[in-house]
């Protein structure tokens, strides 16, 4: 569905992520493994548009998308959730909604399903955006994200920093999300846990390179472990 083929990345003159070559499985969750600055954030601002790889090429359900703006590439179904909960602090959540909802068709119904697989937005629909808790504000983030409709969902570490009972709920929605709409994910995180019990596959990166790679599932845990030496 996505693919990296020896992808190389970075900020201007410095490379972070070096030929970095895994895809994200098909109706399915890819985990990508690293510890900070091991350079997942920059491969996904890759894979979106936000930074201009500078050899190899990004394909995206078999068409390349290297070269293409990052707009484009979100309609091509591209759907990308930073660190970081982020959203409109001055709107409230239903605004928020609405703001994305309304640039395509059927904003009502997109947004009712969004509010079905995250039912706090629906509590709190009327409350400023900057007044929801972290974890209430990532599933804002992520429902934003998928009123774009995406093939893929990249998600950067959608647990970081939230109560382990949201934890849990943002959880059970990934697996919804492939599941019952058959999206798939590509999920970074620090930790072997959740993403990688689950996975279909996944890869570890080091220091800017993929050093470990392979079908998920639990027996993957100790292969992962062993790699991030954790």
């Amino acid at each position: 569905m996505l693919e990296f083929e020896n992808v190389s990345v970075g900020y201007g003159p410095t490379t972070v992520v070096q030929f970095a070559g895994f895809a994200v499985a098909r109706e399915g969750i890819t985990t990508l493994l690293g510890h900070n600055g091991a350079g997942k954030t920059t491969l996904l601002k890759g894979a979106v548009g936000l930074l201009k790889p500078s050899h190899g090429r990004i394909v995206l359900d078999g068409v390349e998308i290297t070269a293409l703006p990052a707009h484009q590439r979100i309609r091509r179904g591209l759907g990308y959730v930073p660190q970081g909960q982020r959203c409109f602090a001055e709107l409230s959540t239903l605004e928020n909604l609405r703001v994305v909802a309304d640039t395509g068709r059927n904003a009502g119904a997109r947004i009712e399903e969004q509010l079905r697989l995250f039912p706090v937005l629906r509590e709190f629909a009327d409350r400023q955006a900057g007044l929801l808790s972290g974890g209430q504000r990532q599933q804002l983030a992520i429902a934003r994200a998928l009123l774009l409709e995406p093939k893929v969902l990249l998600l950067d570490e959608p647990t970081e920093g939230i109560q382990p009972s949201v934890v849990t709920e943002i959880e059970q929605a990934i697996l919804r999300l492939v599941s019952e709409r058959g999206i798939s994910v590509l999920l970074v995180e620090q930790q072997v846990g959740f993403g990688l019990c689950h996975a279909e596959n996944f890869a570890v990166l080091e220091s800017g390179r993929i050093t470990q790679q392979g079908p998920g599932g639990i027996s993957a845990m100790a292969q992962a472990r062993a790699a991030l030496a954790i």
